[in-house]
């Protein structure tokens, strides 16, 4: 007999043991209702099931899905939903007035057992509300369980987004590890960290972890730990890429490392410069690929970093390495290096949106190909483009080998690499060969993969059903035939989004929790330079004040504070105590000496000002060291202190090195003007003024230039200018609402009118 289902509908509902059940109009609907209604128009549409889709194949081991449908026709209020099981087993029936239905665990270990490697149909059917039962719409899928598990669980990051958020403040990202089989998200094992953690790698034992973290004063540190139920991340357990060729004094970021199987080298990409844009789309917020790098390998016995001969041509950028299982090969995504027409800083790891406006602004395409080298114990060889997955128009990356090296899985995109909303999953023989589109993929983004050990399951990342990345599952033949995406939504939490899983070849117990013991000053110093960076300077002060208690000499602290202290925070006193402890434990150092001199400008102190700004000058190289601190910043700030403290032959020297160092500003110029005006060169004042006015007009906001100016002329004798130039002047006071300054104007416009009547008489 089939069992009357627990629901909810008009008319009355009576609550009975076991759930709700339906009366409609004085009886209750039950399925054989609407089944027998359904007989007599089979044909009927309009329901489309969104998940799972016809041919899902689901592991053995995976908690009751939700089947999820949408109705084009209005009239439909209530649905039955029929699992129809395979050999004649008894079917499973619900009853629901919302357009999904979640079975109970135990329909689902039924559904489960009547499917195993067999069709169980699901069919929905849409009823409209009244007697006689009248059915509006279905549809119908086959769905099937697989006899083969997953066996591993799965470790993951989960971001919340946009990204930009994530960045600035790292501590919020977490990490999980558990079985798919968990009715929940699994338990957080990982967070709070104030510096990023980065992608991460398993050994194929399963033994041994390796992450991206930032520590110290270094962007390319990576913690390399043994894996215990209580890990504990240590200083000893961290290496950094910037160790190799350190001499260049090029920082490494040390992109998409990846361990070695049998876990005793790691292969990353250094020498790096890597687009970093916020992007406005919540889904899809960063903008992220490498435009320059080499491949290097850290052997863990030797303790020695060499690059990869055969992936270490500077012409092109090489990252994203992926080994073979038996250790022998690494595939890796290649495309021709690029310098950016906008970028300033040459040694900067990371590039920001101004920099890359030819790729954030004008699509420029950047494309990947796959590449395959042997690995031959750290000699390299020949790098071969791989078949299938090169020079085919579009960018080839991530690629993943089976673990039992008959394939490669790979991402394709019309361009770029990471968190592109056209990737699509393919997979082609390991030699190379025909890709063939997997079956799995599903609406946006379908990315960060990785093979179960038993090489049965593909874990990937999509962005399908939300903007939230949520993990899925597809199963691989030995053919290299994948099903439907199987949607994890029981690992994913809500509001965030997952990414980088990876199985691990261990117990579902095997991390209880990861803490961390190397964290230091340096790395509150850069969780503080983000928020700096993104003009919050709360957290930033907060950052700094961290790694201070840490180490009170933390020179970069020190400065950071004086700044944001003095400048942003309106705590003057307290800013330049933190600047003058900078100067005493580093006297040259230049960020120091040019916030102090801007501090004491403000105050109008312009002779210790100077000071401490010729200071920043002597040491600082002709670059600047970033856009806030350069030379031409320097004499910009100099020389309008000078100027409006009438030091004008000083000002003048620093006024005609700013348009030296600065052609095109007009400001420059403008401020020059003044300084040559005040002097008595009028034939200069005047030239630059000409120039500044036709960089920039709206620069031309001070009176004071234009009563100087007309001073200038009187002396020449040229009277009409000089009335027109006090003219100027008086309208500009006027328009300011100084009064004072325009009455005194108004004579000055009148006697100069007085001697232009007296010179043609």
């Amino acid at each position: 007999m089939r069992k009357k289902v627990a629901y909810t509908l008009a008319i009355t509902v009576v609550v009975i043991a076991g759930g709700t059940l339906i009366w409609m109009y004085g009886r209750p609907l039950n399925a054989d209702d609407v089944l027998a209604a359904y007989a007599k128009q089979p044909n009927c549409t309009a329901v489309k099931i969104v998940y799972p889709l016809d041919g899902t194949l689901f592991p053995p081991e995976i908690v009751p899905p939700t089947v999820r449908w949408e109705d084009e026709n209005a009239d439909a209020s209530t649905w039955l939903v029929r699992v129809e099981l395979a050999d004649g087993q008894a079917p499973v029936d619900c009853l629901s007035r919302e357009r999904q239905w979640t079975p109970t665990a135990q329909d689902w270990e039924r559904i489960k057992k009547g499917s195993v490697e067999k069709e169980a149909r699901v069919l929905v059917i849409g009823v409209k509300s009244g007697l006689p039962v009248k059915v509006v719409s279905a549809a119908a899928i086959a769905v099937r369980t697989s006899k083969d598990e997953v066996g591993a669980p799965l470790f993951y990051r989960e971001v919340n987004l946009p990204f930009i958020d994530a960045v600035t403040d790292p501590s919020k990202i977490r990490w999980r590890f558990g079985s798919i089989s968990s009715p929940q998200p699994p338990p957080v094992i990982l967070t709070g960290l104030p510096v990023c953690g980065n992608c991460h790698s398993f050994t194929q034992d399963g033994r041994t972890l390796a992450m991206d973290v930032d520590y110290a004063n270094s962007k390319g540190s990576y913690v390399i730990a043994p894996i215990k139920p209580q890990m504990v991340l240590a200083t000893s357990d961290i290496i950094t890429w910037d160790d190799y060729r350190k001499e260049d004094g090029e920082q490494t970021f040390g992109l998409l490392s990846q361990m070695s199987p049998d876990g005793r080298y790691v292969v990353s990409t250094v020498k790096d410069k890597s687009v970093f844009v916020p992007m406005p789309d919540l889904a899809f917020s960063q903008l992220f690929f490498p435009i320059k790098g080499i491949l290097c390998v850290y052997d863990r016995q030797t303790k020695v970093f060499s690059t990869l001969p055969g992936a270490d041509d500077p012409t092109y950028v090489q990252s994203n390495p992926s080994w073979s299982p038996d250790g022998k090969y690494i595939v890796f995504a290649r495309a021709k290096a690029y310098d950016l027409k906008n970028t300033k800083g040459q040694g900067k790891v990371l590039l920001t949106r101004e920099e890359c406006k030819e790729f954030v602004e004008d699509g420029k395409p950047f494309l990947f190909d796959l590449y395959r080298i042997p690995f031959n114990e750290g000699k390299g060889g020949v790098a071969e483009p791989i078949k299938g997955a090169s020079h085919n128009g579009m960018s080839n990356y991530f690629a993943r080998y089976s673990p039992d090296g008959r394939w490669i899985a790979f991402c394709r995109a019309k361009s770029y690499m990471l968190l592109q909303k056209d990737s699509v999953l393919y997979i082609l023989p390991a030699a190379g060969g025909e890709a063939r589109r997997l079956r799995c993929n599903a609406g946006r983004m379908n990315s960060w993969h990785s093979w179960s050990p038993n090489g049965k399951w593909l874990v990937f990342s999509s962005k399908a059903w939300s903007d939230y990345t949520q993990l899925c599952l597809t199963h691989i033949d030995d053919n290299g035939e994948s099903t439907p995406p199987v949607l994890l939504a029981n690992l994913t939490s809500d509001k965030w989004a997952a990414n980088i899983p990876e199985f691990v070849n261990a117990g579902p117990d095997a991390i209880a929790k990861i803490s961390e013991q190397f964290l230091n000053d340096y790395s509150f110093v850069r969780a503080g330079n983000e928020f700096y960076r993104h003009g919050d300077a709360d957290n930033a002060i907060q950052e700094y004040g961290k790694a201070l208690a840490l180490n009170p000499d933390n020179i970069e602290a020190h400065q950071k504070l004086g700044f944001l202290l003095y400048h942003v925070k309106d705590q003057p006193q307290e800013g330049m105590t933190h600047l003058r402890k900078t100067i005493a434990l580093d006297p040259h150092n230049v960020r120091a000496h040019y916030d102090l001199g801007l501090a004491l400008l403000h105050q109008r102190k312009i002779d210790e000002a100077g000071g401490h700004l010729m200071e920043a000058l002597a040491h600082m190289p002709a670059g600047g060291l970033d856009d806030q601190y350069t030379p031409l910043r320097v004499h910009q700030n100099f020389g309008e202190a000078l100027l409006l403290a009438y030091k004008l032959p000083e000002a003048k020297v620093h006024l005609t090195r700013v348009v030296e160092l600065d052609p095109a500003s007009a400001q420059g110029h403008y401020w020059l003007a003044q300084a040559l005006a005040g002097l008595g060169e009028m034939e200069p004042a005047l030239l630059s003024y000409a120039k500044a006015m036709k960089l920039d007009p709206r620069v031309d906001i001070s009176p004071g230039l234009h009563h100087l100016l007309a001073n200038g002329l009187l002396q020449k004798r040229q009277y009409r200018d000089a009335v027109s130039h006090e003219e100027r002047a008086l309208a500009m006071a006027q328009a300011e609402g100084d009064n004072a300054l325009a009455a005194r104007l108004k004579k000055a416009v009148e006697y100069c009118r007085q001697l232009e009547q007296a010179a043609k008489q």
